[in-house]
């Protein structure tokens, strides 16, 4: 049956509906044993005869327009419970659904629920006021509201599946046994709705499975924004029986108390007089804020555009002999009817709340923020850098945060669960792990590299194969370094490390006049270089004032894809003979060179692999910002000149924007592949010898457990069609193809056992038992030495396996491949493809400005993009495509 991707023809072909692979026989053996803890805490289940029925919840207003609010639809469903399902358990996700432990009766007809209201701008006094009331310091009297709930069994939408809205508990029990069972997702959902649930009752802060309480002691990232701790909490079907993992979390939310202060706060100024409101008005959109002289609650929507001197509104009157509607300004309003003169905030705008036809002004200086709001936009890199900061603990800090948790939240008192027959344990689980040998490494000469604790070094050794730099050139972009100093110890590093580098043909200087942007000052910058040199140079040394420069996207924008140069840019604090060599091994690794190569690699001996030509692929999708429009990015990275495995080259495209699944594999335009694949594909048989890959091996990065089959049935299925497209010689050539998935975004973490828990587990360690997925081929392996907080390991996921690893050959290629990442000296915590592809991602994202959509779908380098689901695709801008100079470059290292 032939397999098809989403578009180009591809979809009039049935789709294969691939599955991901259950766990093989046996385990991995390989290794010291150690034993560890996790934060994983056993569940007992003692009751298999539950059956939760799911009924889809629609709230809505009395003019039927929907509720939006979570808090207030979870304040309706209460209400609702209370009135009219007294002795029902359920349990809501404060959206639309609701399941209950008994089927209802009755739910035809639509509940009409009245709800008390604090906070509603409407009062006896009439609307339209800023606080629709014209009595002098007169406490806000309860008003009421009518919703209308209706539910609906979900059983009533699958005619054909009547039980569809029965989730029986006891398929959790037959996953948990090996079996198959398509109720045990939706079983383990309920559960953790009922800890979300629980949490939303005690007025936690919910972002998916992780809860949040307000902070204690703040720690203020600064702009107005503070670190949140909180708690992440989920049901998992582990080898060992169901678990429940909890860990730290940590989510960002607008600092409570003043709204004045805030925005002070947010544009890092102290004067008022100096306020943008414009970015203040970005900044308030949709933040709640709680008025201090009535104490009600509401939604900011707009800023005024006059001030509280100007801003005037009609109110109307309900005493007096005058007229019924007067026209009165904000500042008046306050003084007359609440003996409030407004200080400073006289003069910013009001704050506008309520609906766009009928808006109520409220003047600032009376306004809080109300704490537990979520800060949703994208950090700044000191923002970024004080969260990081704050939010490491060591491995004993965090078992003891989390050890202090399980008992607050007390999840065993939980009527639901407790009727459900669960209890928690409240021990870290203890399992199993492995450390594997770290691979030996060979430097220039034949010389050893020995890792310890996943780290070497390059002291008294040079590197495996070092490529000379010998027409290039160095610029300065206005920074307090002399660049003739700098240049003399780079090659100096250099040939210690067996790198031959000629002195430079200049050394530029920038000339820097006035508030020039950043894309002129590159301009001027290459036109310099282009006008003393007659021939390009092969490399550009490029030092920037600071790390975060806006002058490195149109840099290497500039340098990669018009002049076709590696580049190498550099902001250092200080220079030591650790900080050049860095850089040299990154310039080593653009221009061509290796740093170092595994001893099974030289050989030619390892397992599988080195007998067979293979491929590997490393792929991920960077995006933009969340709530952004700007499109995603994804990569490709692939193995070149085989047996090696330490040498890649990319492909990127664009994505609609937030699109994971990567839909411009494969892209048949008349006798020609456009895709990404086939170049790649073409560059490892050039590489290796005029030989075609045998087999694949596909690393896919930043995929959640349900897009696992969007990979196997589009991703994977176009890279087949691909390479049978390439296969126009009559023969029977398709390569066998292993598919890995490689979580980083997880909430396991494991722990030593015993005294030495301050301690990171060893650089490594891999658990394949206890606590993985009773079905499902997964493990997990911390190749590297965590030295700052808790180790995270990486979660590899294989969903596809033609190739036919055993348990420890996979893993030992696994660890391997953790050790051939170039441009460092240390082993890193996924594999180097994973890494490569998401380096690949985000450069090409810092040098490419999306400021206007392109009209035309992109080629190899772009293209149009749908989502997994089959959406109408969306037309994204085009990539610009890199110079065939530097195309095949390790560019991103």
């Amino acid at each position: 049956m032939e397999s098809s991707g989403t578009k180009d023809g591809l979809n009039k072909a049935p789709i294969l509906q691939r599955l991901p692979m259950s766990r093989p026989h046996g385990s991995g053996t390989k290794g010291n044993q150690i034993r560890l803890r996790t934060n994983h805490f056993k569940v007992s289940v003692h009751r298999t005869d539950v059956i939760f029925y799911h009924y889809n919840v629609s709230v809505k207003y009395e003019d039927d327009k929907p509720v939006e609010s979570k808090g207030v639809s979870r304040t309706v469903i209460e209400k609702l419970q209370e009135i009219y399902l007294a002795n029902v358990d359920f349990v809501y996700d404060g959206e639309n659904n609701l399941y209950t432990m008994c089927a209802l009766q009755n739910v035809e007809d639509a509940f009409m629920v009245v709800v008390e209201d604090g906070s509603s701008t409407k009062t006896p006094g009439g609307n339209g006021s800023p606080e629709g009331s014209d009595t002098k310091r007169m406490k806000r009297p309860m008003t009421c509201k009518t919703y209308k709930v209706e539910l609906k069994s979900v059983g009533e939408f699958c005619k054909e599946k009547k039980s569809v809205g029965e989730i029986p508990l006891s398929a959790i029990d037959k996953v948990l046994r090996g079996q198959e069972s398509d109720d045990c997702q939706e079983a383990l959902r309920v559960l953790d709705i009922i800890l979300r649930q629980k949490s939303a009752k005690q007025g936690c802060l919910l972002v998916r499975q992780s809860f949040f309480h307000s902070p204690s002691e703040p720690i203020k990232l600064g702009g107005g924004v503070v670190r949140c701790p909180g708690y992440h909490s989920s049901f998992r079907p582990t080898q060992s029986g169901l678990s429940l993992n909890i860990d730290v979390s940590t989510t960002m939310i607008v600092e409570p108390g003043p709204v004045i202060n805030f925005i002070l706060s947010n544009q890092y100024i102290k004067d008022p007089s100096r306020i943008d409101w414009g970015k203040a008005k970005h900044a308030l959109r949709n933040l709640r804020i709680k008025t201090t002289h009535t104490n009600s609650e509401f939604k900011i929507s707009s800023l005024s555009e006059k001030s509280c001197y100007e801003q005037k509104f009609l109110l109307k009157q309900r005493n007096g002999n005058g007229p019924d509607v007067v026209e009165i300004t904000v500042y008046d309003y306050y003084l007359k009817h609440w003996d409030i003169r407004l200080q400073d905030s006289a003069i910013f705008p009001c704050l506008v709340v309520g609906k766009p036809k009928r808006p109520t002004y409220l003047p600032i200086e009376l306004c809080h923020l109300v704490s537990l709001q979520r800060y949703t936009k994208a950090l700044t890199v000191l923002q970024r850098s004080s969260l990081v900061q704050s939010s490491r603990k060591n491995p004993r800090e965090r078992k003891s945060d989390l050890s202090s948790a399980l008992q607050r939240i007390n999840y065993n008192s939980d009527d639901i669960l407790k009727k459900c027959g669960i209890s928690i344990a409240p021990e870290f689980a203890q399992v199993d792990g492995r450390i594997l040998q770290a691979p030996k490494l060979k430097a220039g000469d034949g010389q050893d590299l020995i890792a310890r604790d996943g780290r070497w070094n390059f002291m008294n050794r040079k590197l495996f194969e070092a490529k000379g730099v010998h027409t290039w050139a160095a610029v300065n972009f206005t920074t307090r370094w002399k660049l003739q100093d700098l240049v003399r110890r780079l090659i100096h590093c250099g040939d210690n490390k067996g790198i031959n580098i000629s002195p430079p043909q200049s050394i530029f200087e920038e000339r820097l006049q006035g508030n020039e942007s950043a894309a002129s000052r590159v301009d001027a910058m290459l036109e310099q270089i282009r006008k003393k040199i007659e021939k390009p140079p092969t490399f550009l040394l490029c030092v920037l004032p600071d790390k975060n420069s806006d002058i490195y996207g149109p840099w290497k924008r500039k340098c990669l894809v018009e002049y076709g140069i590696v580049t190498q840019c550099l902001a250092p604090k200080k220079l030591d003979d650790q900080y050049l060599t860095n850089v040299l091994l990154k310039i080593n690794a653009k221009l061509g060179g290796l740093n170092s190569l595994l001893e099974i690699e030289r050989n030619q001996a390892i397992p599988i692999v080195s007998r067979v030509p293979t491929i590997i692929f490393g792929m991920d999708v960077s995006h933009g910002a969340p709530r952004s429009n700007v499109p995603s990015i994804a990569a490709v990275v692939s193995s070149l000149g085989w047996p090696c495995i330490s040498r890649y080259r990319a492909s990127v495209c664009t994505l609609s924007p937030r699109v994971e699944i990567i839909d411009s594999l494969f892209k048949p335009q008349g006798n020609e592949d456009r895709g990404l694949i086939s170049e790649l594909l073409f560059d490892f048989y050039l590489s290796s010898g005029k030989q075609r890959p045998e087999q694949v091996i596909i690393f896919r990065d930043g995929v959640s457990e349900g897009e696992f089959k969007h990979v196997l049935n589009i991703e994977l299925a176009q890279i087949i069609e691909a390479c049978k497209f390439l296969n126009n010689s009559g023969d029977t050539w398709l390569p066998k193809f292993t598919v890995i998935v490689a979580q980083k975004n997880h909430h396991t973490r494991f722990f030593r056992d015993g005294n030495n828990d301050t301690a990171n587990v060893p650089a490594g360690t891999v658990v394949d038992t206890g606590i993985c997925h009773p079905r499902y081929y997964d493990f997990y392996m911390c190749a590297h030495a965590g030295r700052i907080g808790t180790t995270r390991p990486a979660h590899y996921q294989v969903l596809h396996d033609e190739i036919g690893f055993s348990p420890d050959a996979l893993q030992e290629l696994i660890h391997c491949l953790s050790y051939v990442y170039q441009r460092s000296t240390s082993a890193i915590s996924v594999v180097a493809p994973v890494y490569y592809a998401h380096l690949a991602a985000a450069q090409v994202r810092q040098f490419v400005r999306f400021d206007d959509a392109s009209e035309t779908a992109s080629s190899a380098s772009g293209g149009q993009a749908s989502s997994a689901s089959g959406g109408q695709a969306q037309p994204v801008p085009e990539l610009p495509r890199l110079h065939k100079n530097v195309k095949s470059s390790m560019f991103f290292c």
